[in-house]
């Protein structure tokens, strides 16, 4: 048979695949509203092959049309500004509609351009928002860090004034813990740090924060080689604890009030916050009518689950429900989605998320007493989203998967009753959807699609009727570069009886007559799926497209141990780090996918991924020495016992030096056989270089051949730097495997 040969064209088509590149082959596959009068109406921008169009929808009336006469408002922005103004590519990205007008920001200077063909002309208009202040929902005021305290000031006047006055160093107020608050790739975008984690009350008189208690939690380093000032090499200094520590951030709760400059603190224990803030997190939130605030808490062991109602008068606090397991209690199956947590009818009843049964299911609650009411949702298949909670008809409507019966990770809009009758999928296609509901909730915006199927955009009605079609995606650039859909495949994992899912990308110009290298494409988890169901790769899935188009077969999969099927499926990673999202699973996926495919060489297989993916490819290459001969890992944890306790804790539970051992690629390196390539951010402040550094270490000790690429000024995800970090990882691949 033939064989594949990397060539530079092939190079040039991979890097038009990348993250940064790829949005712009498909067109008109993400809407991104923008609401109007609460979401009565709302517009958006969209790009297609003839510019960036605006469009106002207004989904009462039925309506889909541009938001205003592109050619016209570019002929007037061009007389009044003196600039060259192209109507296909408007130099704004957001307007504002104002009856007859619309406003935006152009050239340095606010502009008002009537609708109605008339002229265009400088306005009166606010400075553009500043990413490190938060405005109330009256835009009267904003909230900003100064120094280790938070300060208001008044939209209407300019008067700022102190909320805090004691916070220091170690205490201060609306931080999170320094690798998020302090972020490397914050500082690439030119911010010192990220916006104040703060919650303005319904009727922004109080804004609810926390002083972030960070006295004797680990310190650790990094050193930044060539500094902006071109001097000396600086030494970077945050604060970090490793599992077992004793002393981690945490999160002491209080609520301002912004008029009066008083302070009500909680009366309870502090909140654990080892990685990022609960109000960023969305643990922590308002009631609707700023009576109470709600918070959720889970000790170290995250075997416990605790809501919380906070007086923000009194700062009295009690507690409303608890539940405990076994294992992880979780309010939602990945840490990024929002609590599947609602309080009702005005504080008297609770709709609460469990997979007490199994699987992933609401639950109703007095929420004055604790006592439970029923379960609302049951059955094999797993709730991913709450979207709306219609408290007149007693009716919630939700997202869930594992209802299509070919693929148990599409999502299904569904509703139920709260008393548990009336189930029903709203969408009633085996398309994976992915939906917006707008600050009205009268209707939601839905995308639907699957891996090879591009995503058709609606604006749909609670009984599943289209009221409005917005966008079918033009996928005619991508499929231009050679790029055919991956094949969504079902194989049986390791143990020979669990279903598990992945997809399979085949190389650009695809000859069954040639034998191609393979190449594995891990993420584990246990926090996120590797594999999307949607059109979109997610975040994961460029570096696969790429790849593929150098002329490898690519596999991704979901082995057992990641999120998003039930809960026996995801507790199979719990005190198992090692096992990297069921590698013993991808590789009885690749025996498999194989059988029938003779094109794919399994002498030829590699493995390459970043962050949690990084350590999955060094784990292979260890545990699977005969199968993975090459191998690029890049940002890679391999040593849990010496990064965040956050992520230790949560996966492998309290420490102990066996079980955090045995998920350690450092104490296993004297196994390497193939060819390794080890790839890190010499600012990497999420994933320190010390972890890829302690492995380096480990392997020259046991005399083993690989290479080392430290990139010294890159943070943990390479901005700035993807392009000259692929072109590495691509041409070791292509050396070893090609």
């Amino acid at each position: 048979m033939k064989t594949t040969r990397l060539d530079a064209a092939a190079c040039r088509t991979a890097e038009r695949l990348l993250r940064h590149n790829r949005h712009e082959l498909v067109l008109g596959d993400k809407i991104n509203p923008h609401w109007i009068d609460g979401g009565a109406r709302f517009w958006y921008a969209v790009d297609t092959s003839a510019g960036r169009r605006f469009v106002l929808v207004d989904p009462a009336a039925g309506t889909r049309e541009p938001a205003f006469d592109r050619e016209m408002v570019a002929a007037a922005l061009a007389a009044a500004s003196g600039h060259d103004v192209d109507a296909a590519a408007l130099p704004f990205g957001a307007v504002e509609l104002t009856g007859d007008a619309v406003e935006f920001d152009a050239f340095g200077a606010h502009w008002r351009c009537g609708l109605d063909g008339g002229a265009c002309e400088k306005a009166a208009g606010g400075p553009p928002r500043h990413p490190l202040e938060v405005p109330s929902s009256d835009r009267r005021f904003v909230v900003f860090r100064r120094g280790h305290d938070l300060w208001a000031r008044s939209a209407e006047d300019g008067r700022e004034w102190a909320l805090t006055s004691d916070g220091d160093a170690d205490r201060d107020y609306g931080a999170g813990p320094d690798f998020f608050m302090y972020s490397g790739m914050l500082k690439k975008a030119g911010l010192p740090h990220a916006p104040p984690a703060v919650s303005w009350s319904p009727d922004s008189t109080r804004v609810l924060t926390h002083r972030t208690d960070q006295r004797g939690v680990r310190r650790t380093h990094l050193v930044e080689s060539m500094p902006d000032d071109g001097g000396a090499p600086a030494l970077l200094t945050q604060r970090q604890p490793f599992p077992g520590d004793d002393r981690l951030p945490l999160a002491e709760l209080v609520v301002l009030d912004v008029a009066e400059g008083t302070a009500v603190p909680a009366r309870a224990e502090p909140q654990a916050m080892p990685v990022m803030s609960p109000i960023f997190t969305r643990w922590a939130w308002w009631a609707e009518d700023g009576s109470a605030v709600y918070y959720l808490s889970r000790p170290r062991d995250v075997r416990t689950l605790r809501l919380h109602r906070l007086d923000p008068g009194t700062g009295e606090v009690t507690t409303v429900l608890t539940e405990t397991g076994d294992t992880r209690v979780e309010p939602s199956q990945q840490p990024a989605q929002r609590p599947m947590v609602r309080v009702l009818s005005g504080g008297r009843e609770l709709l609460w998320y469990s997979q007490r049964d199994g699987w992933g299911h609401l639950y109703l609650y007095d929420a004055r007493s604790g006592e439970p009411r029923g379960q609302v949702t049951s059955g094999q298949w797993a709730v991913q989203e709450i979207l709306r909670v219609d408290e007149a008809r007693r009716v919630v409507y939700f997202v869930a998967s594992g209802l299509v019966a070919s693929d148990p990770y599409r999502r299904s809009v569904c509703r139920a009753g709260l008393d548990g009758s009336g189930f029903a999928r709203v969408t009633d296609d085996d398309l994976d959807h992915v939906v917006v509901v707008p600050e009205n909730g009268e209707y939601f915006i839905d995308s639907a699609s699957t891996t090879d199927s591009p995503p058709w955009a609606t604006v749909r009605g609670w009984d599943g009727r289209v009221i409005v079609e917005l966008e079918r995606a033009d996928i005619t650039r991508l499929t231009a570069t050679g790029w055919t859909p991956p094949e969504r495949f079902r194989v049986k994992a390791a143990d020979g009886r669990t279903d598990i899912y992945g997809v399979l990308y085949r190389p650009h110009g695809f000859d069954p007559d040639r034998r191609y290298p393979v190449l594995d494409h891990p993420y584990p988890g246990p926090q996120v799926n590797r594999v999307s169901p949607s059109f979109d790769p997610g975040f994961f899935g460029h570096d696969a497209e790429a790849a593929a188009a150098l002329g490898f077969v690519v596999m991704a999969v979901d082995g057992r141990g990641t999120p998003g099927r039930s809960k026996a499926f995801h507790d199979a990673s719990y005190r198992r780090l090692a096992d990297a999202g069921g590698l013993a699973d991808h590789v009885a996926a690749l025996e498999q996918l194989a059988e029938g495919r003779p094109w794919m060489d399994l002498d030829r297989v590699g493995i390459f991924g970043h962050s949690g993916g990084g350590f999955a490819a060094v784990r292979a290459m260890l545990d699977f020495p005969g199968v993975f001969k090459t191998g690029v890992s890049e940002s890679g944890p391999h040593d849990n016992r010496y990064y965040n306790l956050g992520w230790g804790e949560t996966y492998d539970g309290p420490f102990d030096e066996e079980t955090y051992a045995r998920s350690s690629n450092v104490d296993i390196a004297d196994r390497l056989e193939g060819n390794l390539l080890l790839v890190h951010g010499g600012l990497d402040d999420n994933v320190s270089p010390h972890l890829t550094l302690r492995l380096a270490d480990r392997l020259i000790a046991a005399d083993k051949d690989f290479e080392l690429l430290i990139v010294p000024g890159a943070e943990h995800m390479f901005f700035g730097y993807e392009r000259y970090v692929a072109r590495r990882r691509w041409d070791f691949l292509a050396r070893h495997l090609m």
